[in-house]
């Protein structure tokens, strides 16, 4: 069985709700044999994220920038895993109040640095979640997972 990792800044309401709509698309009926386990940014480990077979980020942009919280995952397995997750695939969403561009560059930097590879084109969002919004997220977890699915 593979393994997909989230892993989550979820501070508000909005990136909460967003949370679920990826989690609700990764775990899909028509998705079998992934498992979906969710952490908190601050939460997960490196051995987290050596134990995945793919990876989605979530974030809110936070002054033109991800979230503390996920850049403190970042620091905590960088050095650590180091070649181990070379071209894991990822996913990534951001949400922002009115900009993710500096918080969608520098996730892809650091994952690129890593050495992972896009399963899916990052998912942005600014000001209130609408339906396109939720769907974009819940799509984002179905692709990701459904990537993952042994043949």
């Amino acid at each position: 069985m593979s393994r997909l990792l989230i892993v989550h800044h979820t501070p508000s309401p909005a990136t909460a709700e967003l949370l679920a709509e990826v989690r609700r698309g990764a775990s899909d009926p028509e998705i079998t044999g992934v498992e979906v386990v969710a952490r908190a940014a601050l939460a997960a480990t490196a051995s987290d994220l050596l134990a995945c077979d793919g990876v989605l980020l979530g974030t809110p942009a936070n002054i033109g920038y991800m979230s503390g919280a996920l850049k403190h995952f970042f620091d905590q397995v960088f050095y650590v895993c180091g070649d181990d997750t070379k071209d894991l695939p990822y996913g990534l969403w951001v949400h922002g109040g009115s900009d993710t561009t500096g918080a969608v560059k520098a996730v892809t930097t650091i994952a690129g640095g890593m050495g992972w590879t896009p399963a899916a084109a990052p998912v942005t969002i600014t000001g209130a979640p609408d339906a396109a919004a939720r769907q974009a997220c819940w799509e984002l977890g179905a692709t990701v997972a459904a990537g993952l699915m042994e043949s």
